[in-house]
């Protein structure tokens, strides 16, 4: 019995992770209603940046070699422009629409991959992500459908594919990245450099802070911090293919909390347009079966 409660830590920490980094999402969407996404995604990156970075240093922090600086600056401004894309369609759409449509990017990474990395696609990717294009079409569809999607909706959806996108590479950095560093040392240096890139413009985009955000800003920091954490720690200990499923947890997530938050209903088209998008995801990552044939 001890043996099966340890082999579930992982699994139940990946899922608390998942309803951290939800319910993070929520606080973002708020903080950036007030005074605008990108005011908001810079004072979240240092907020977590100064959490996580006495942690770090009282580990016995040591600075990274060049190589590993490449790795995080490259990682830092991915995800600074992911995150600021991600949040601006967050004040445009549903909490839990843009959650789902969101799943997309991890089908847009076995193409990347391909491209970066040399990998193969298998007949089963390539049939998962026919599913999940089918999934974001059902959901667009439906905004059409229902008279929504008007030109924020549009902005919204468009700003969200660029975030996928960033996301998908975002992946293919992590792999690399993951092998070099660890994990405090990882989360501090993401959201100092993506701080600071963002930083440089603030002459275009800064808006002034409001009293009222800070609250949903430093629950978003610290929320990032713990959701980064659980996750990290769960992936050390249990296989990708055993914890990847947790991730979908977030529609559930995404789902209660727009409707707490903001009264955000969730539309037919928006579960069925998950479900063929999660179903892509489910294929292209389950394992293949091991082959029949006897051995010559």
């Amino acid at each position: 019995m001890s043996s099966q409660r340890h082999a579930l830590l992982p699994f139940a920490a990946a899922l608390a992770g998942v309803g951290f980094l939800s319910l993070m999402d929520a606080f973002m969407k708020e903080a950036a209603l007030m005074i605008g996404a990108y005011t908001a995604t810079v004072l979240r990156a240092f907020i977590g940046a100064a959490m996580i970075a006495p942690v770090w240093l009282a580990r016995g922090a040591r600075m990274p070699s060049r190589s590993v600086w490449r790795l995080h600056w490259i990682r830092g401004v991915v995800s600074a422009f992911m995150a600021l894309t991600f949040f601006y369609a967050l004040t445009l759409l549903p909490l839990a629409e843009a959650i789902a449509l969101s799943f997309i990017a991890p089908l847009i990474a076995l193409y990347l991959a391909r491209v970066l990395l040399g990998e193969m696609i298998s007949r089963a990717a390539i049939g998962a992500s026919v599913l999940g294009f089918a999934g974001t079409l059902v959901i667009v569809g439906g905004r059409i459908g229902q008279g929504e999607f008007d030109e924020g909706a549009a902005l919204g959806v468009a700003s969200l594919f660029i975030s996928a996108l960033l996301y998908a590479y975002n992946f293919i950095v992590i792999r690399q990245q993951a092998q070099v560093a660890g994990p405090l040392e990882i989360a501090t240096f993401h959201s100092g450099i993506g701080g600071l890139v963002l930083l440089t413009l603030a002459p275009l985009l800064w808006a002034p802070l409001s009293g009222e955000a800070l609250m949903p800003l430093l629950a978003a920091g610290a929320l990032t911090v713990a959701g980064s954490l659980s996750i990290a720690w769960a992936y050390a200990r249990a296989p990708a293919s055993v914890l990847v499923p947790t991730e979908y947890s977030g529609f559930i997530w995404a789902s209660l909390l727009g409707w707490l938050f903001f009264r955000e209903a969730v539309t037919w088209p928006t579960l069925a347009g998950t479900a063929l998008i999660v179903a892509g995801c489910w294929l292209a990552t389950r394992p293949a079966r091991p082959s029949l044939e006897p051995a010559a």
